[in-house]
């Protein structure tokens, strides 16, 4: 592998207009339905999801981005705001699909089992996003990604006990199905993984006799600091004339 493809398969990861505009565009989505509630003194809780009716189903789009109060508004704002930044960063090759999909099974999930109640907010997509993050890192076992599921599980580890009914007000059947879709899709959603780089020992086509730092040591170990020089092959010059020259040159170094 050479030096060259592993930088590209490093640059893989790469800072990106999507890694701002999309979570700025979903924030900025949400805080702006939230205003308008305000503004014109209206209660768009009712698009939310109403479990296993038909008109409940509309939930499954609206739901996300409605929120009962500022509080519920702010609580999710900025967990939202950093998972999505870490999703286009790394694994923007699939994170629409991801988004998309993962939306719309999520409220469903939260349409066939939840309580005969409203259930609003972004807080299953943030599930969702937590989930996959931490999960497909773990399975890929690439370093950066293992890192950033540490990091996910040190912020956000917390979260997990609320996918259980510990609290009333708090929809964890939405917790529960973002939870359990962003695990299912770290499992079955494939990515492009850049390789580890290697070191040139760690390659397959590794010659220990043509390592030029291997050659400063001795057969028992010992450290030579300047190698013998190799000595200069003598080098002759034949010059050829044409006969009738009167000046033919001689054979010389």
């Amino acid at each position: 592998m050479s030096s060259r493809k592993t930088f590209r398969e490093e640059s893989h990861f790469k800072f990106t207009n999507s890694v701002l505009a999309v979570p700025m565009a979903a924030v900025l989505l949400i805080w702006t339905v939230f205003w308008l509630e305000l503004e014109f003194r209206i209660n768009w809780n009712d698009l939310g999801i109403y479990p296993r009716t038909i008109s409940g189903l509309r939930g499954v789009i609206f739901g996300p981005f409605l929120h009962a109060s500022i509080e519920h508004l702010y609580n999710n704002t900025i967990p939202l705001a950093i998972l999505l930044s870490t999703l286009m960063y790394f694994y923007r090759s699939m994170a629409f699909k991801l988004l998309f999909w993962g939306l719309i099974t999520t409220g469903l999930i939260t349409w066939l089992i939840g309580r005969p109640a409203y259930h609003i907010g972004a807080s299953g997509l943030i599930y969702l996003l937590a989930s996959f993050i931490f999960f497909k890192g773990i399975f890929t076992r690439h370093y950066r990604l293992v890192a950033v599921s540490l990091v996910v599980s040190f912020i956000y580890g917390s979260m997990l006990w609320y996918i259980f009914p510990v609290e009333d007000g708090i929809s964890w059947e939405g917790h529960l199905g973002g939870f359990l879709v962003g695990l299912f899709a770290a499992l079955l959603v494939k990515v492009k993984v850049p390789e580890i780089p290697k070191y040139a020992w760690e390659r397959e086509d590794y010659d220990e006799e043509e390592d030029e730092f291997l050659k400063h040591f001795d057969e028992e170990g010992n450290f030579i600091e300047k190698l013998p020089e190799e000595p200069e092959e003598e080098i002759r010059i034949t010059y050829h004339y044409r006969k009738g020259d009167p000046n033919p040159p001689s054979d010389g170094d």
